[in-house]
């Protein structure tokens, strides 16, 4: 109803029609190991990579790509019960991984003050901004309000370790998801994404690795486990099973499924601990439940996918050129723009260039930072890059206790005006 009252003229506005096509990977031979080989042991952010290996999206949109499946948390938000509503933010942390599957290229890395807004207020409730607030290492700080009742933010640095044959690339942060109505707050990690094949053969894509979605609110917890990929295993690939316990520790509901196509949750009604052992001479507990229900499943990719670096339908209108954005938003940014035309010779170039612009803005903070700095102050404060971000604040995180950036407010006001002044030249 608030929307209403602001500008009744606005219902009657169609809602944009966004594109479903974005030009053809083009096919250029150029061998990943022929780069990399000098690399074992790498930091890769530190790798000067030629947009051969990326798609044309960059970090900022990737991490935006999370609200692929909002309408879980949409569902979330109307629960009664905590421990259903824990059911569904469970699943909303594993279909972020559902995009991953085929998909091998590597985002942009975004520049320093880079933005990137998602406005999907009128289709899906939701408005989203993410802005690059630091470079090394590369953190990303997101946010995502709904006007049906959660907020959703998270910092990610990603750190990634070259190991010859495989990459494995660890995002480090926690996801922040509220709900109004209930109060509830809910914290969880990312879990490890392995490429595989780096040396020979088609790259491909495993998680692997436990996470713990925890209400703080109430103290239920849902245990999640990725199972890693095993030639020898007889299970299912890509296996993810979570038990959702409330604060005493007591099981109420088991969830099954796969990252890649759908979780599925069932109430639990007795457990008991079997007598067959489990790994390490542990008591497998047994649970008995009802007939499961599904809870998410994955949207199937758009016809033609595998030529568009096999994005969804979500991730093929992210880069879309869009009015009143601002002006250091990823839409902006040239070499990427350049990368998805298909003219990569032409977006290398630009790569560099705007890779120089970064340094020589850097080497500027750093002579000014040292020209304010007496001499009682220790070199300590130096090296600690002055820079600070625009739209998110450094605080620590009252939960966790971390460093983190927290959005401060503005942007979508400044964007109202349309006047971004302090909005730094990045492109």
């Amino acid at each position: 109803p608030q929307s209403l009252t602001e500008s009744p003229s606005l219902e009657l506005v169609p809602l944009k029609k966004r594109r479903t096509r974005i030009p053809d990977k083009p096919n250029y031979s150029l061998n990943l190991w022929s780069i990399m080989k000098n690399c074992i042991g790498k930091e890769l952010s530190k790798i000067p990579m030629p947009v051969n290996f990326n798609e044309p999206i960059s970090m900022l949109q990737r991490l935006s790509e999370d609200l692929e499946y909002h309408e879980l948390l949409d569902k979330a938000a109307k629960c009664q019960s905590s421990l259903e509503q824990m059911c569904y933010v469970a699943a909303f942390s594993v279909s972020s991984y559902s995009t991953t599957v085929h998909r091998t290229g590597k985002p942009f890395n975004p520049l320093l003050g880079e933005t990137y807004e998602l406005d999907r207020q009128r289709e899906s409730g939701y408005r989203s901004l993410c802005e690059q607030v630091s470079h090394h290492p590369p953190a990303a700080a997101h946010h995502a309000i709904s006007d049906r009742g959660w907020t959703l933010r998270q910092e990610i640095t990603v750190a990634s370790k070259f190991r010859g044959k495989y990459l494995s690339i660890m995002p480090l942060g926690t996801i922040h998801a509220s709900f109004e109505k209930s109060n509830n707050h809910y914290t969880w990690k990312k879990v490890t994404t392995t490429v595989h094949n780096i040396i020979v053969g088609k790259l491909w894509i495993d998680q692997s690795g436990e996470i713990d979605v925890v209400n703080h609110t109430t103290g239920d917890r849902c245990h999640l486990k990725f199972a890693p990929y095993s030639y020898f295993s007889r299970d299912i690939a890509r296996k993810v099973t979570g038990v959702v316990m409330d604060k005493d520790g007591k099981a109420h509901y088991v969830l099954s499924g796969t990252w890649d196509e759908k979780m599925e949750f069932s109430r639990v009604m007795q457990s008991s601990r079997g007598g067959e052992n489990g790994t390490e001479g542990k008591q497998k507990t047994v649970y008995q439940t009802l007939k499961a229900r599904e809870l998410w499943r994955r949207n199937p990719l758009p016809e033609g996918a595998e030529t568009m670096y096999y994005f969804t339908a979500l991730a093929l209108t992210l880069n879309e050129p869009e009015e009143g954005v601002a002006p250091t938003d990823s839409r902006r940014r040239p070499d990427q723009r350049l990368m998805e035309d298909g003219r990569w010779d032409e977006a290398n170039s630009e790569k560099q260039r705007l890779e120089e612009k970064q340094r020589s803005a850097r080497r500027e903070r750093e002579r000014e930072a040292a020209s304010q700095r007496t001499s009682s102050q220790s070199e300590e404060a130096a090296l600690h890059d002055n820079y600070q971000a625009l739209w998110f604040d450094r605080c620590v995180d009252q939960i966790t206790g971390e460093q983190v950036h927290i959005y401060k407010g503005g942007y979508w006001e400044e964007k109202e005006c349309g006047s971004w002044e302090g909005c730094p030249d990045i492109f």
